[in-house]
C-alpha cells in the first residue's frame, strides 16, 4: 500500500505542477500598449489582443489503474484469479456450466501475464487447475488444458512447477487417451508442447510417459529428445496431433 500511495503522491505533484505552469503562462500574457482599460481600443492605434499562450510540454503521466484499484477497494488481478477459480470449481447447481466457462476464459486471459502465471503457486491454484484435466465435462477438460498451456508457455518457473505437481503425466494421458474428443486431445498436446520446450526435465518425463504408451517416434538411436531442438519437439507434437486426428476419424467411421 505504501508503494501505491507514493505513486499516487507523485502523480498528484505532477498534475499540480502542470496546472501551475498553465496558470503562470496565462497571468504573464503581455498587454498591448494601445489597449484601454475602459473598453476595446479603436482607430489607428488599436492593437488586437492575442489569446494567452497555452502551457506546453508533457502533462502528468496517467495513473496506473492497479494503484487506484488497491487504494479504493477494487480487486487486484490475484484476487480476480482466485475468484475465477472459485466459480470454476463451485459444485453448487446454481453455478451453471456457462458461467464456469466464462470464468475459465477470464482466468486464461489473466494468466497470459507472466507475473500472474507465476502467482499460481503462491495462490495455491495449481492443484485445482490440474484436477480439472480429469473433469467429467469435455469443455471443462478443454479449458483446463488451455490454461495449463498458457501458464507454462515460455516460462521456466511455471514449467518447473507443473512438473513438480505431476502435471506432465496428466497431460500425456489426456493427449493420448483413447475415446477422448479430438479437441481436448489437441489442446492437451498444445499444453504439453508448451511444457517441454526448452525445459529438459519435463521433456524427459514426457518422453518416458509417451514411450510407455507406444510413442516410438521418441526413440532416436537411444538418445533423449533435446528440448532445445525445436524441430525434434515439433516432430513429437505433430505425431501426437496426427494420432488424435486419426483415432477420432476411425471412431467416427465405426459409429
Amino acid at each position: 500500500m505504501e508503494k501505491n500511495l507514493n505513486q499516487l503522491l507523485k502523480w498528484s505533484i505532477e498534475a499540480q505542477a502542470a496546472a501551475s505552469a498553465g496558470q503562470s503562462h496565462h497571468s504573464h500574457g503581455t498587454s498591448s500598449p494601445g489597449a484601454s482599460n475602459n473598453g476595446p481600443a479603436t482607430g489607428t492605434g488599436a492593437v488586437a489582443t492575442s489569446p494567452a499562450p497555452q502551457a506546453t510540454g508533457p502533462g502528468p503521466r496517467p495513473i496506473d489503474p492497479e494503484v487506484l484499484a488497491s487504494l479504493f477497494g477494487g480487486p487486484s488481478e490475484a484476487e480476480l484469479m482466485k475468484a475465477a477459480m472459485e466459480v470454476i470449481t463451485d459444485p453448487s447447481p446454481e453455478t451453471t456450466l456457462e458461467n464456469k466457462l466464462i470464468a475459465f476464459d477470464n482466468f486464461e486471459q489473466l494468466i497470459e501475464n507472466l507475473d500472474n502465471a507465476n502467482l499460481l503457486e503462491k495462490l495455491d491454484l495449481w492443484s485445482p487447475l490440474l484436477s480439472l484435466l480429469e473433469h467429467e465435462d469435455e469443455d471443462m477438460r478443454f479449458h483446463a488444458a488451455w490454461c495449463v498451456g498458457t501458464a507454462v508457455q515460455n516460462n521456466e518457473k511455471t514449467q518447473e512447477r507443473l512438473l513438480a505437481m505431476g502435471g506432465v503425466p496428466k497431460l500425456v494421458d489426456l493427449a493420448m487417451k483413447e475415446g477422448e474428443s479430438e479437441k481436448v486431445r489437441r489442446k492437451a498436446t498444445y499444453a504439453l508442447s508448451s511444457a517441454v520446450r526448452n525445459y529438459q526435465p519435463a521433456m524427459d518425463v514426457a518422453a518416458e510417459e509417451m514411450h510407455k504408451r507406444g510413442h516410438e517416434v521418441l526413440v532416436n538411436n537411444g538418445t533423449k529428445v533435446d528440448a532445445a531442438d525445436m524441430d525434434k519437439v515439433d516432430e513429437v507434437i505433430e505425431h501426437l496431433r496426427g494420432k488424435a486426428k486419426a483415432e477420432a476419424k476411425a471412431e467416427a467411421t465405426a459409429a
